[in-house]
């Protein structure tokens, strides 16, 4: 992507940190839903629902915890949670019923 040439040097290398690693997040996240996926034919295989509520809720509790410490809005880290959350959960119901 290139920047106009007024762009300051700092922004441009601000911005190339941000874009690394967004890339990260992307290869983190797809590497996440590889092993759901296979959390969800184990499932689907020894006929165990979907979702598992206890399992969700002390991740959630886990991972508010992480962002604390590590500086990020607990609710924000959440909300994110649970959007991943719902989707695997969508995925592993699409895997119990073929």
């Amino acid at each position: 992507m290139t920047q106009p040439a007024s762009t300051p040097s700092e922004l441009v290398r601000l911005r190339a940190s941000i874009d690394n690693i967004d890339a990260a997040l992307i290869h983190l996240l797809a590497e996440r839903f590889k092993c759901t996926q296979q959390v969800g034919e184990l499932k689907a295989r020894e006929g165990m629902p979907p979702a598992d509520p206890a399992r969700e809720e002390a991740q959630i509790a886990r991972l508010r915890g992480l962002a604390d410490e590590a500086g990020l809005d607990p609710t924000f880290a959440e909300k994110f949670l649970n959007f991943v959350i719902a989707e695997v959960i969508h995925h592993h119901e699409a895997i119990a019923h073929g």
